[in-house]
């Protein structure tokens, strides 16, 4: 008998097979129930999150729904078990409900608040959210990522500058929000456009009212949904929410392409393990809001 036809009748195929199909049941079951990775499509929360960013998002948070399921084979349903709500500043990943794309907002309304915009301005229960102005994040120019067969961070063209060592960057104007718990984070709002106003909403039980970072660029609760549209409507039920996004584990510029050569130059390495957690901090202080 060869040695071949000995090594043959030495494996076990079946146990084999099994064993592959037990280490794919635990990915999936891990992805569905504790936490999976994640990639950045769109300029929506920009500065917080970039094009080309890869970022862990944790399942367990809110309990587990519908959307929590890496492979969705069953109809969508509004159940959810161990439900839990987000906190103010949260930023989750949902599925909406005329859509199977998932998409990263942040919560800035909870079950039983009342939201209106006045400007780009987050009137909260009545109340404006502290706004300060801060020093303009710098945007890299070169290398962008492609959103829809443009430069994802085109928008931003009339804040280009120079720096001193000759390197251009965007610095679009930028606020730090500060919600009612403390969640503190960065936005950016650089022009006047129709999402900047709305009438009180009132965010029923069992919903969240979710924004952009990048205001005048994100397709959110303020935005219409429906057939041709790309917004939210209005308050997203909990049991759209899959996740909340934990942090950044690494982040890919441009330049990369399917050669695994060009990766490592593309690397933006100041943004690995970054946290996806907003600040917690107290109210700004008088004088210091825009």
């Amino acid at each position: 008998m060869s040695d071949a036809k000995k090594q043959d009748e030495a494996i076990n195929w079946w146990a084999e097979l099994r064993g592959l199909a037990l280490m794919l049941l635990a990915v999936l079951v891990f992805h569905t129930f504790i936490a999976k990775p994640f990639y950045i499509p769109s300029a929506s929360m920009v500065p917080n999150l970039l094009v080309g960013d890869r970022l862990i998002v944790s399942k367990y948070p809110y309990g587990w729904s519908w959307v929590s399921a890496t492979f969705r084979v069953f109809p969508r349903d509004d159940w959810r078990i161990a439900p839990a709500a987000p906190e103010y500043g949260d930023v989750v990943i949902l599925v909406p409900p005329d859509s199977e794309q998932d998409y990263i907002k942040r919560v800035v309304a909870l079950p039983g608040d009342t939201i209106a915009l006045v400007d780009g301005r987050i009137i909260l229960n009545g109340e404006m959210v502290p706004r300060e102005v801060e020093v303009p994040v710098r945007l890299s120019t070169g290398n962008d990522n492609l959103c829809d067969g443009t430069p994802c961070l085109s928008a931003f063209e009339p804040y280009r500058v120079t720096l001193e060592d000759g390197s251009q960057v965007y610095e679009p104007p930028t606020y730090r929000e500060t919600l009612p718990n403390g969640a503190s984070y960065l936005v950016i709002d650089h022009t006047e456009q129709y999402l900047d106003n709305m009438a009180p909403v009132a965010v029923p039980d069992g919903h969240v009212f979710l924004m952009g970072d990048n205001r005048d660029h994100s397709a959110d609760s303020r935005a219409p949904a429906g057939f041709g549209q790309l917004g939210l409507g209005g308050p997203v039920p909990l049991a759209d929410v899959g996740g909340r996004a934990e942090f950044i584990t690494f982040s890919l510029d441009g330049s990369s392409t399917y050669n695994p050569l060009t990766w490592w130059d593309a690397l933006r390495g100041e943004r690995a393990w970054r946290t996806l957690r907003p600040e917690l901090r107290g109210q700004p202080g008088e004088g210091s809001t825009e």
